[in-house]
């Protein structure tokens, strides 16, 4: 039994380098194809982007000829045919199933590529600062949507013919500048939070100004200080 399933990895092994490594060339010769580009352009545009990948390399990549496939050519790839990387190595719609490790089983490819970008959890697995970051945007959105309506409401306040509209406008006003403190309250604390993990919380638009404390900022040196 242990000696078949070396001999399992000895064969598995490659056909899932293979596999992927085929998933991206077929979709980068697809997409090649559907920009209307030859094997040279989409090399001076790889150049254009500042990673040289030469045209025979990316012709014995689609052709099955090539080795190896560096992390950073992928990369690349993608930009230069307008596409995401994780769409290459899973092209969903063009590949219908792909193995997603060593020795595993076929899966549907919008489900490995689900997993890969993790829309869809996976257990034990650890997502990092991800789930925090997608908050932290969901957040400032809220936010900025609250105080947008809140200066609307402010202006019908100004605006209103009768007491009865002024009173609404106001009771709106007052509604969403609830909703805009209330927002502000938990992505300050949700931001303090990060930078207790240790982490660069992500930037926040000028309307935010006032969402971080001023003792939050970073010290300046004496060096830095006009």
């Amino acid at each position: 039994m242990t000696q078949r399933r070396v001999d399992d990895e000895a064969d598995n092994f490659p056909e899932w380098v293979d596999r992927v490594q085929a998933n991206v060339a077929g979709e980068v010769r697809r997409r090649r194809k559907e920009m209307g580009w030859s094997a040279q352009e989409l090399a001076d545009r790889c150049e254009q982007l500042g990673h040289s990948i030469p045209r025979n390399v990316i012709a014995n990549m689609e052709s099955g000829r090539r080795a190896g496939l560096p992390l950073v050519d992928v990369l690349v790839l993608a930009a230069a045919l307008e596409t995401y990387p994780a769409c290459l190595i899973f092209p969903v719609g063009y590949v219908e199933e792909t193995q997603e490790l060593p020795f595993e089983h076929l899966v549907p490819t919008w489900d490995a590529l689900r997993r890969f970008t993790g829309e869809q959890e996976v257990p034990g697995h650890d997502a990092g600062l991800v789930p925090d970051f997608e908050i932290h945007t969901s957040l400032v959105s809220t936010v900025l949507a609250a105080l947008d309506e809140e200066e609307r409401a402010r202006f019908a306040a100004k605006t209103a013919t009768s007491r009865a509209q002024q009173e609404e406008a106001e009771r709106k006003r007052t509604e969403y500048a609830d909703r805009a403190a209330s927002a502000k309250y938990n992505l300050r604390y949700l931001r303090r939070d990060l930078l207790g993990d240790g982490a660069t919380p992500p930037d926040l638009p000028p309307a935010l100004h006032d969402v971080d404390p001023p003792e939050w900022a970073p010290e300046t040196t004496t060096e830095e200080r006009p």
